[in-house]
């Protein structure tokens, strides 16, 4: 059965913060609160992992995933950003929205789209994930956490161990998260095209 850690939402135990990373390490899957919606995770660098996710997630490898980053600084070494991408990006960063971009050679070609070489990546607003970041060192791939069959993201940690529990090593808990997924931006083009209105207002963007 998955384990269930009980984090704090504003001070999160780091002892369990370093188990969920070591199982990170191993190759296993997680779910874990974010901004928006819970959200499943993996190592980036690990293709096992990666597969075993868009398996949870019900999607094939045309499905974009989304790399979990601290900030700006991380996002900017696996996408290519111009001055005008990096200034939206910074007006809406951390937050609950997802912007599409184009790959840099850092990203394994496997993660990226395959015929567009696109990414997805964001930067939460979520003091327990952005403490788990921190502690993992590197991004995480990432997909919303919508079972398949479902039309909605699950957003309760029991909830969602109980019905992933022989999928997931482990789940997060640090209360309930909002059942909204991110707002997504394409920037991979001439201009901004929106791919979903969700929870991230679009006013912030300017668009």
């Amino acid at each position: 059965m998955a384990q269930l850690f009980e984090l704090h939402p504003d001070n999160p135990q780091m002892r369990l913060l370093k188990q969920a990373v070591a199982m990170l390490a191993k190759g296993e899957v997680l779910a874990v609160p974010t901004d928006s919606s819970y959200a499943l995770v993996c190592h980036l660098d690990d293709k096992a992992a990666a597969d075993k996710l868009r398996r949870i997630r019900g999607v094939d490898d045309k499905h974009h995933l989304t790399l979990l980053c601290r900030d700006l600084s991380e996002l900017s070494s696996y996408a290519r950003v111009d001055n005008r991408q990096f200034r939206l990006l910074k007006s809406a960063t951390p937050g609950p929205y997802t912007f599409i971009l184009e790959a840099s050679k850092e990203v394994p070609r496997r993660l990226s789209h395959p015929s567009r070489k696109t990414i997805g990546l964001r930067v939460p607003d979520h003091q327990v994930l952005q403490a788990l970041l921190t502690l993992h060192n590197g991004p995480l791939l990432a997909a919303t956490l919508i079972i398949p069959g479902d039309v909605e993201p699950l957003n309760d940690a029991q909830d969602i161990r109980e019905r992933l529990e022989h999928q997931l090593a482990a789940v997060i808990d640090a209360g309930a998260c909002h059942r909204e997924p991110t707002t997504v931006v394409d920037l991979s083009g001439e201009e901004p095209l929106i791919v979903r209105e969700g929870r991230g207002p679009l006013a912030a963007l300017g668009l």
